[in-house]
C-alpha cells in the first residue's frame, strides 16, 4: 500500500474511543459527534447529574454506556482494554465544586488520571482537555501562550495543571487548554460565564457586575468537538503537545461580554458593582496561534452562540444544572 493510500485509509478507519465523564457538558457532545461519524464509542460515568444526557444515542449499535467510577483501579483495567484512542473528562470542574469537595476533587481530577496512565498500553492514544485556568492572572497587555508560566488561582486549576503535566510526561497525548466554553449541550451548565450573563440576561435583564475589567477568552462547545475530531485525524502531527484552544476573536473583558449580550437584548440593565470583588480572579487573554498555525481555528462567533443561548432560555423548558 502506498503512503498515500495508507493516510487515507488511517484517516478513514473507525476508532474504538473511550470517554469518561461522558454524561457531562463536553462528553455529551463529543460523544454524540464521534457515534454520529461512526467511531465505537464506550461512555462512562457515574451519572451524577443528568441521566438522559446520553439517552439520544442508545438507538446506535456503536454505542457502548457503562456506569462505572473511573477513580477504582479494577474498572479501568477492565475499560481501556482495545481503546484506540481514550478522551478523559471525568473531573470535577469549576472552583466552587473543587473547594467544596476537595479530596474528592484530588481523587478525580488526579489520581485517577495516575490510575488511568498507569494501566494503558503505550499504543493507547490520550487527547486531554485541561484549561486557560492555569494561567491564573496573566500579565497586561500580554497574550498568555503555551510557554507562559502557569500560576493557577484556585485548586480546579492546580489540579488540571497537574494532570495536564502527567498527561504530557507519559506520552502519545494531546492536551487542549480550553478557554471558557460557552453554548448549549444536552448536560447543560448555566455557572460558565456566557451561559450565566445570557441566562441572567434573559430571566431579569438585569446584569450586576464585579471588575469588569477581568479578561477571558472564549470558545463555543461545538468548536470543541471539531478540535477533537481534528486530533484524532492529526494525532501524529499533533501529539506531545499543548495546545491554547479558544475564538482568537473573543479575548474581552466582562464588560464587553454584557455589552455584545446588550445588542440582542436591548432592555438589558447593565450595573457596574465598585464595591465588591469577584472570588474568580482569573485575568488574562489567550493566543490561540499555536493550534492556529497547524490548521484549526474556531468558528462559531460569540453573537451566534449568544442568539443560540437567548433562544435556549426563553423558549425551552429545560431544568438547568450547575456544578455546585
Amino acid at each position: 500500500m502506498s503512503v498515500e493510500r495508507e493516510k487515507i485509509f488511517n484517516f478513514m478507519k473507525k476508532k474504538n474511543i473511550l470517554i469518561t465523564g461522558a454524561a457531562g457538558y463536553l462528553g455529551s457532545i463529543i460523544a454524540t459527534k464521534l457515534v454520529n461519524l461512526g467511531h465505537h464509542v464506550t461512555a462512562v460515568d457515574i451519572i451524577k447529574y443528568d441521566k438522559n444526557s446520553l439517552s439520544h444515542l442508545f438507538y446506535f449499535d456503536n454505542f457502548k454506556f457503562l456506569k462505572e467510577d473511573i477513580t477504582e483501579e479494577k474498572v479501568v483495567k477492565k475499560i481501556v482494554k482495545n481503546q484506540d484512542i481514550i478522551i478523559p473528562l471525568a473531573a470535577l470542574v469549576g472552583a466552587p465544586l473543587c473547594e467544596k469537595f476537595k479530596k474528592n476533587t484530588i481523587k478525580t481530577n488526579v489520581k485517577a488520571i495516575e490510575i488511568l496512565l498507569k494501566n494503558i498500553k503505550k499504543k493507547q492514544k490520550i487527547i486531554y482537555p485541561t484549561t486557560n485556568s492555569g494561567y491564573g492572572i496573566g500579565e497586561k497587555n500580554k497574550f498568555c501562550d503555551e510557554t507562559s508560566p502557569l500560576k493557577p488561582v484556585s485548586l480546579y486549576g492546580t489540579t488540571k495543571v497537574k494532570a495536564e503535566e502527567l498527561i504530557i510526561k507519559n506520552g502519545n497525548s494531546i492536551c487542549f487548554r480550553l478557554a471558557t466554553v460557552f453554548g448549549y449541550s444536552y448536560r447543560m451548565r448555566t455557572d460558565l460565564l456566557v451561559n450565566n450573563f445570557v441566562e441572567r440576561a434573559v430571566k431579569t435583564k438585569k446584569l450586576e457586575i464585579f471588575e469588569p475589567h477581568f479578561r477571558r477568552n472564549y470558545i463555543h462547545v461545538k468548536d470543541i468537538v471539531d478540535a477533537f475530531v481534528f486530533a484524532i485525524n492529526n494525532f501524529e502531527k499533533l501529539k506531545d503537545n499543548i495546545y491554547n484552544l479558544g475564538l482568537s476573536s473573543a479575548n474581552i473583558t466582562k464588560i464587553q461580554l454584557a455589552r455584545k449580550i446588550k445588542k440582542h437584548i436591548k432592555d438589558l440593565d447593565i450595573k457596574i458593582i465598585k464595591n465588591r470583588k469577584d472570588p474568580d480572579k482569573r485575568d488574562y487573554f489567550v493566543s490561540n496561534r499555536k493550534i492556529e498555525k497547524h490548521g484549526f481555528k474556531a468558528r462559531v462567533s460569540l453573537d451566534t452562540g449568544i442568539k443560540e443561548l437567548i433562544k435556549i432560555f426563553s423558549y425551552c423548558d429545560i431544568k438547568f444544572k450547575n456544578n455546585y
